[in-house]
């Protein structure tokens, strides 16, 4: 099982909602989370969420680090690996 662009698209917008100003489907892999109106709270929450929904734990301080969607998914699914 891995996770995917969309399946982080979705938990994102569950957990802390869209910026209107950015529109998450558009290319958004190697925009960092800043970019996108994501602060590290908005992210733990979408670790909680991902940790939840996906039965993998998951470090605050890996979630942090991981500054885009792209970086995110990588972390996550080498730990569904």
């Amino acid at each position: 099982m891995q996770i995917n662009l969309d399946d982080l698209r979705r938990i994102l917008r569950e957990a802390a909602g869209a910026d209107a100003s950015t529109d998450l489907d558009t290319e958004i892999l190697d925009r960092t989370f800043d970019e996108l109106g994501y602060d590290s709270l908005a992210l733990l929450e979408t670790a909680g969420r991902i940790e939840r929904e996906y039965h993998v734990a998951l470090s605050d301080a890996v979630v942090t680090e991981a500054e885009t969607p792209r970086a995110l998914l990588d972390v996550v699914n080498s730990q569904l690996a």
